[in-house]
Order: structure tokens, then C-alpha cells, then sequence
């Protein structure tokens, strides 16, 4: 059985403090057409190569009706440029508009299968998980993306269609987990074969 979400499962519940002081469920968060939600952190560096593309994407979304939310779930431990503080500070710098929540505790992180910072779940109106993975297949240095694979899921899903590739690999750091070595991953997890997604996506 694989550790992340699957394609078609329902949003996983949660209530989590958010950075505007309030603690916050999907329901105070998601959208009117959907709803992304990214697991993401402060130092990794595939998560600030992408840091210009996700503030685009969030106006993107905005526009759309799909709401965008980041989830910090990493320890902070041995990682002290990831405490909430740390992110509050960052999101002000960078003038970052989306909600960002924290996961302390890691349970939410653990019901979605989160894997990498950054890692995307895309949810419909009605809260059913439409697409996880990467945003493109270059989240580190956005000239070297050929793929956006997170936008044509957007597409399908805002059309009504069944997204054609609903899942694909999360590529970044992993989550960095507490009590557990820096490279740890849960034994669920798995990569996919991406040319064989590739493959199967392409359309006529």
C-alpha cells in the first residue's frame, strides 16, 4: 500500500494553527473550484528554487478559484530555519499571500503521504484528490523545466475531465521527520516510473 494519498481519496481532516493566528480546517481554507495544498519548508533548496513559480501559481489559482495553502510539517530540531517563526519571517520577506499552516506534530503529514518539500495535492470542489506530485520536473532551476505537470492536472480538473496523469513524483528534500535520521523515509514510499507516466499521459 503506498504511503501517499491516493488519486480520488477525500481530503484528510485537519485543524491547524495558521499565520494569521487562527487555527484553521479545509473547510476555512479551500476554494470555490478546488483547493491546493503543498508541504513545503524554508531551507530546502528545491523549495526556493521554486518560490517564484508558486507565488505566479498562487495568482494563477486566485484567479481561478482554487485556493492555495502550504503545510510546514518538518522538525525543527536539527532544522531551526524551519520554525513557524522562521516561516512567518520568510513569508513577509518573500511576500508570500497564501495561508500558511503548521504541522507540529507531523499527523497531517503523515495522512496525506507526504514525501518531499515541495510536495502538491490538488483537491476539487468537493474535497476528492485530483493530482499529487511536483509543480515540473525542475522545481530547483526553473529554466531547466520542460514539464508542468501540475498545471494541465489544474486544466483537467477545472474542465471536468479525469486528470490524465493524476500522480506523479514529488522531487525535493524529504520531509524531515523527528526522532528519525535526516534521510528517513517511511518504507511505503516509493518512486514512480516517470517515463512510463510521461508515456501514458501523452495525448493524441
Amino acid at each position: 500500500m503506498s504511503f501517499t494519498l491516493a488519486a480520488g481519496a477525500k481530503v484528510p481532516e485537519f485543524n491547524l494553527p495558521g499565520s494569521d493566528g487562527r487555527m484553521h480546517s479545509h473547510q476555512d481554507v479551500k476554494g470555490r473550484n478546488g483547493t491546493l495544498i503543498f508541504f513545503t519548508c524554508n531551507h530546502c533548496p528545491y523549495v526556493v528554487g521554486s518560490e517564484d513559480r508558486q507565488k505566479a501559481l498562487f495568482d494563477s489559482l486566485a484567479a481561478k478559484g482554487v485556493a492555495m495553502a502550504a503545510i510546514h510539517s518538518n522538525e525543527t530540531k536539527d532544522h531551526p530555519t524551519d520554525t513557524f517563526d522562521a516561516v512567518k519571517a520568510r513569508m513577509q520577506e518573500k511576500g508570500f499571500r497564501w495561508l500558511s499552516l503548521h504541522d507540529e506534530e507531523q499527523f497531517i503529514a503523515r495522512a496525506f503521504g507526504a514525501e518531499r518539500t515541495p510536495h502538491y495535492f490538488l483537491f476539487d470542489k468537493n474535497g476528492v484528490l485530483a493530482y499529487s506530485g511536483r509543480q515540473d520536473n525542475s522545481p530547483r532551476d526553473a529554466s531547466k523545466a520542460e514539464t508542468h505537470e501540475l498545471e494541465d492536472a489544474v486544466a483537467d480538473m477545472l474542465a471536468g475531465r479525469a486528470v490524465a496523469l493524476p500522480r506523479t513524483d514529488a522531487i525535493g528534500c524529504n520531509i524531515k521527520w523527528w526522532d528519525k535520521e535526516k534521510h528517513w523515509m517511511p518504507g511505503e514510499a516509493c518512486d514512480l516510473d516517470y517515463l512510463q507516466q510521461r508515456s501514458a499521459a501523452r495525448r493524441p
